[in-house]
């Protein structure tokens, strides 16, 4: 039986309201073509320099027509403050940073690039004490309430003793090194290259570091989960980079050495003093590594415990009742926190790309 003429109005109406549907979903779709991204000083986000200086990111933004600035901040807590802020797209951040700064904040951010987790870079080190226990009672420099105070009260946690036992001063990162100098400043928590300096001074005990928490200090790059879901070229321009650069990072090429030597610059450091820094870190040199620890158990448990100090030391604010307060997803599914709450998403989407050469 012939389809009756009433039929045609129907689809001609329906193909408008379709028509003007997509036209106001578009409205709401911040699609651009010019992005900015931060990093600080530190190991793990040395690469990202040279990815820029070397028109690595410039090669990858141009196949999917889109421009990306690169800046430095130098103060790295600054760096996430001006991501927070909405100045920068993209920031290089440790996992609990993301997790007690802008995810805390209300930011719904995404750790698009997971680039390495801390194998010794953080430390404790003390003048007076040989031991974690005996730090009880004195003052410890670090930068309250980031990764380092997470060190801290890891060390403490696992000693049996609690943050009561010790009190804290507060300083910044660029000031680490000529504090830990003077006569009043006996123990530090801090992180490569700044341990590394005072390693070198007298009387430099490094009493605890990350090495025995392995797998928990995570460094990633995190971006803003709105804008990356209007714009999958800036996270395909991202990872592109990143990946092209971490292969480069473990030929023996004369192009490696020039490029390492390069970081080591940007760094404040020699090669020689760039590659200890390495030999503490712990790189996921290819993408195929980081979708298999973004999928397991152990991100997981860390999260949690992360969650956990971030709500007992005040970093989620008067509203929230407990560590669950913020949700935090994971590819899999599974989500640390409140499922209708999360800020903070660990998603594998664009390294299983460039895992399958898709990108």
């Amino acid at each position: 039986m012939k389809s009756s003429n009433f039929t045609k109005p129907i689809k001609i109406l329906s193909l408008i309201v379709l028509l003007v549907g997509l036209s106001t979903s578009s409205l709401f779709a911040k699609t651009k073509k010019d992005f900015k991204i931060a990093w600080s000083i530190y190991v793990g986000f040395m690469p990202w320099p040279v990815i820029d200086s070397q028109k690595i990111l410039d090669k990858w933004a141009k196949k999917y027509g889109i421009n990306i600035d690169v800046v430095q901040i130098n103060d790295y807590i600054e760096s996430i403050n001006q991501y927070n802020a909405g100045k920068f797209d993209g920031c290089a951040m440790a996992s609990f940073d993301a997790l007690s700064i802008p995810a805390a904040g209300g930011i719904d951010s995404t750790a698009l690039i997971l680039g390495d987790y801390s194998n010794g870079n953080d430390a404790i080190i003390s003048k007076t004490a040989k031991t974690v226990k005996e730090i009880k009672g004195e003052k410890i420099n670090l930068i309250e309430l980031s990764v380092s105070h997470y060190l801290l009260a890891r060390a403490l946690e696992l000693n049996g003793m609690s943050e009561r036992d010790i009190t804290i001063e507060n300083t910044s990162d660029s000031d680490m090194v000529a504090a830990y100098g003077t006569d009043d400043v006996t123990t530090v928590t801090a992180w490569k290259p700044q341990v590394s300096e005072i390693e070198k001074m007298p009387k430099a005990n490094n009493i605890f570091n990350s090495s025995q928490i392995p797998g928990e200090i995570m460094d990633l790059f995190v971006v803003n989960t709105k804008t990356l879901k209007d714009n999958p070229a800036f996270g395909k321009s991202l990872v592109g980079a990143w990946y092209e650069i971490m292969d480069l990072m473990t030929k023996n090429t004369p192009k490696s050495k020039e490029y390492m030597t390069m970081m080591a610059k940007d760094s404040g450091t020699d090669l020689e003093g760039f590659l200890d820094q390495v030999k503490t870190t712990h790189f996921f040199y290819t993408a195929k590594e980081a979708v298999e620890y973004y999928r397991g158990q152990k991100i997981r448990d860390t999260m949690k415990f992360m969650a956990e100090f971030s709500f007992n030391h005040g970093l989620y604010g008067e509203g929230a009742s407990d560590y669950s307060f913020v949700g935090i997803e994971f590819p899999n599914g599974k989500v640390v926190g409140d499922k209708n709450n999360i800020k903070l998403r660990f998603d594998d989407t664009y390294m299983k790309m460039a895992e399958s050469n898709s990108l």
